[in-house]
């Protein structure tokens, strides 16, 4: 906290996490730092993050879903990006296999070929095989699967 500024009441407390869980899904992590900013001790961030559970303010589940569906529409990232940002953020194994579910096969597949195409039209190479490998690199780093990449991308462009 800031210095020169009042330490909040419990129910300032309650009333700003409450805000900040209410207003998009939130991890169990980010919640804990919200509240060591907020200078809470341990046992209280365990005790308000137990209830925020009870009371359906934090899923995990739920916050899984909705990662994975926003980054994947929004972003275009890629699997392998999704699941190391989930598992920067603390989130179960099991946790983040149920967020996966959230992509279907179709729209995957469909995404790298955009991706490829949208960055083809970027790209002024001449030789084939270095235009391919740029293609590649580029739908890789969004996190895709460099074995379904570089499949896709022989089908597309012999």
């Amino acid at each position: 906290m800031q210095r020169g500024l009042k330490k909040l009441t419990a129910s300032e407390v309650r009333k700003k996490i409450y805000h900040y869980c209410a207003y998009q899904e939130r991890s169990h992590q980010e919640v804990k730092n919200k509240l060591y900013d907020l200078e809470l001790s341990s046992s209280e961030i365990e005790e308000l993050i137990s209830h925020l559970i009870t009371e359906g303010y934090l899923n995990e589940e739920r916050f899984a879903k909705a990662f994975v569906g926003g980054k994947f529409r929004m972003k275009n990232w890629g699997r392998i990006k999704i699941v190391n940002a989930l598992e920067a953020k603390g989130l179960t194994k099991n946790c983040i296999r149920i967020g996966l579910q959230e992509i279907d096969d179709a729209d995957y597949l469909r995404t790298i070929e955009l991706l490829i195409y949208k960055k083809l039209d970027q790209t002024e190479e001449g030789n084939i095989y270095v235009k391919r490998e740029k293609l590649a690199t580029h739908v890789i780093q969004k996190g895709f699967e460099p074995e379904l990449v570089w499949e896709i991308l022989k089908k597309l462009i012999k």
